[in-house]
């Protein structure tokens, strides 16, 4: 009858600017397409040049070498008698667009510019591109010659169109449209569009799955149709991590899913789903068939190609499903260990160097780390043969065949506990005792004599010997102190990152790694230059709490009982002197105030975007149990110790992105770093606010 089609989507791992790799990924995902009976495929955004390519979008080389890739997917036998959806930027009458370039048997279709740009947050795209902003118009674009030799076209159609194929019409957005509130997809199915198709960029954020899986839901619940979507997967350059979950929908049904974590490289989704379906779900909703009878049409670019067999009266359909959600424990466990490990082997690095002090924080990247070995030793017993020689690359071996997490573990992660006069015997214990369980190679340094020798240096140049507050000495005496151990750990570090594997007659050096969360980097509770200065962090983006909840997660999980006394013990920075042998610094006493009003304070001034006078309003509601006075003095405290801090953001460790309040200088949260701490008009509103309360 002709009326089931068979439609593929994929999620694959591309790199920047890595033209090579990038185009054997697509040519592999369409070829796996074709294989499962598909006659389209769809990639994600930007996918033959790689989302992450920044400001080399201002090159014209990258346009230059992304055309050259167009070329060999347009002459390759690969892509015949499959319509082909690919994402690349293209230079327009000299304006540059987002776009996807769709073809057929080595003619280009239609080039589609994105209309609607992510500019928000970790997105810039109005720095590098236009959007389209003639809706349903269509111009000529003229091609490169070398491109016009393999299609023999000079021009083809640009613009906001969709194509008609003998048996269906689709049509296309991208990434952002999907979220816009005048998304494309509602007109386009008004005006018969029953495929539409979303190329993606999308990146991992804790608890974000849902709203990509609901939004995509709804385009088809409310509409009908069908709708395809793309998505980048893995660390293509920076601190993002795009997490998958690629996926097709038929009137508000979920039909296939993707993995949102995986070390695969290539992943290809298919479904065969009967447009019939679409027409009766349509046909049936009369507030919907009168608002079509009014809608403007599209240009239609007429396709000789039916997406569908002649003979389909058997051929069976996909079924809906129930999307599978990970909890946040468990995307913390796979999300920052697959971006750990696409930097490790594309950094052509032999490992990770972790300081491990014995707390919370450390202990959950020692737990990262470990989760990342589980999945590669998954993924070589399932037969990956791309993580396989990534492997052996790594470990310097061609033969080596990873068999045990723990075993992979002590080639890839050397941990370091690096003791004081002020550190605890227990702290040391469970550093040792989690080393065992996860198998790291363990190294236990004291640097007490470079301590020693740093603040000999001091004193001999100015004859004064500072002292803990303990000990007599003033503030600034007690903070100095405890900044000269703290920095000395990251110089300590990095030395045995450089030169551990050499003693142990290995070549190659360590990736450092960073344990500061995003708490103590919103708060500035961290010294400069410390052992939160590191090559990557990956729990940079992640609260104090959702860690908790992850290293109860991995006692679970990965059987890890070291961490039981981890997880039960107080904060502490082990900087000030013990007192009877027993830790008497705490990170909530030194900080004045606790990490669960720290994600408080975070989400209020980033997300909610809230000033010193709302966030106070806000809180005033929140926290009824304690007096307006006390909620002004809380509020004044975090914007002093904020402000007085934001300077130690310019120069934060790239961390994993995973939280909506991340206070990543970068890119993500721009603000100043030399403030005003006094904030005079400000607090003076919150202290008229509190008179009046009285």
């Amino acid at each position: 009858m002709g009326r089931k089609v068979t439609l593929a989507t994929c999620s694959l791992n591309q790199w920047a600017l890595d033209f090579d790799g990038n185009l054997q990924r697509i040519l592999q995902s369409i070829k796996i397409a074709k294989e499962k009976g598909a006659r389209y495929r769809l990639g994600p955004e930007l996918e033959i040049c790689g989302y992450g390519c920044s400001d080399h979008f201002f090159e014209s080389d990258t346009i230059l070498h992304s055309f050259q890739v167009l070329a060999k997917l347009l002459e390759s036998p690969i892509t015949a008698d499959i319509i082909c959806d690919v994402g690349m930027p293209v230079m327009h009458k000299n304006v540059r667009y987002n776009c996807r370039v769709i073809f057929l048997n080595r003619k280009i279709l239609l080039i589609r510019p994105k209309m609607v740009l992510a500019n928000e947050g970790n997105y810039r795209e109005l720095r590098w591109f236009t959007p389209w902003n003639k809706s349903r118009e269509i111009e000529d674009h003229f091609l490169p010659r070398t491109i016009q030799k393999i299609t023999g076209q000079d021009t083809v159609p640009f613009g906001d169109a969709v194509l008609a194929t003998k048996d269906t019409c689709l049509g296309s957005e991208i990434c952002e449209e999907l979220w816009a509130p005048n998304s494309p997809h509602i007109e386009m199915g008004l005006d018969g569009v029953e495929i539409v198709t979303n190329g993606s960029g999308s990146h991992h954020e804790l608890r974000k799955a849902h709203l990509r899986v609901d939004l995509v839901k709804s385009t088809t619940t409310k509409n009908g149709g069908i709708y395809l979507l793309s998505n980048l997967r893995g660390c293509d350059g920076d601190r993002l991590y795009y997490d998958g979950c690629s996926m097709i929908s038929i009137n508000g049904d979920i039909v296939v899913q993707g993995s949102q974590f995986s070390l695969e490289n290539v992943e290809v989704l298919t479904a065969t789903l009967d447009l019939e379906d679409v027409r009766s779900y349509r046909a049936h909703t009369s507030s919907r068939c009168i608002s079509a009878s009014r809608v403007p049409p599209f240009h239609r670019v007429h396709v000789d190609f039916s997406l569908s067999s002649f003979d389909d009266v058997y051929t069976p359909t996909s079924e809906p499903i129930q999307w599978k959600y990970h909890t946040p424990a468990e995307e913390i466990s796979l999300g920052p260990a697959c971006w750990l490990w696409d930097y490790l082997r594309r950094s052509k690095q032999r490992g990770f160097l972790l300081p491990l002090s014995g707390g919370v924080d450390s202990s959950a990247v020692a737990c990262i780390v470990y989760s990342m070995c589980r999945l590669v030793c998954q993924a070589v017993n399932s037969g990956n043969e791309d993580v396989l020689n990534d492997v052996r690359e790594i470990v310097g071996d061609a033969s080596y065949l990873p068999r045990m997490p723990q075993e992979l573990c002590r080639h890839l992660l050397t941990t370091c506990y690096m003791a004081t006069e002020n550190s605890s015997h227990e702290t040391r214990e469970r550093a040792r005792m989690l080393s065992e369980q996860i198998g790291s190679y363990h190294l236990t340094p004291n640097i007490d004599a470079a301590v020693k020798a740093v603040i000999g240096i001091f004193t001999m140049v100015t004859g004064k010997v500072p002292q803990f507050r303990v000990h007599g000495g003033s503030g600034p005496e007690n903070l100095a102190l405890q900044n000269v151990q703290a920095r000395i750990r990251m110089v300590v570090a990095y030395l045995f990152a450089q030169l551990s594997l050499w003693t142990r007659g290995l070549a190659g050096g360590l990736l450092v790694l960073s344990s500061a969360n995003v708490d103590e980097s919103l708060r500035g509770y961290l010294t400069k230059y410390d052992c939160s200065s590191a090559d990557i962090n990956p729990i940079g983006g992640i609260s104090k709490t959702d860690l908790r909840g992850f290293i109860q997660y991995c006692i679970d999980s990965f059987q890890l009982t070291a961490l039981t006394s981890i997880l039960s013990a107080p904060p502490t920075a082990e900087l000030e002197p013990l007192t009877d042998g027993q830790v008497s610094q705490t990170d909530e006493d030194d900080m004045g105030m606790t990490y669960q009003e720290l994600s408080v304070y975070g989400k209020l001034r980033k997300v909610v975007k809230t000033g010193p006078y709302s966030m106070f309003c806000k809180l005033l509601l929140l926290w009824r149990e304690i007096s307006p006075r006390q909620v002004a003095e809380r509020v004044k405290h975090f914007f002093r110790m904020y402000s007085i801090n934001r300077h130690k953001m310019t120069t934060l460790t790239p961390s994993y992105h995973a939280e909506s309040y991340s206070p990543d200088d970068n890119r993500f949260d721009l603000r100043p770093f030399l403030y005003n701490a006094a904030w005079t008009w400000q607090f003076r509103c919150i202290d008229e606010q509190v008179i009046l309360d009285l």
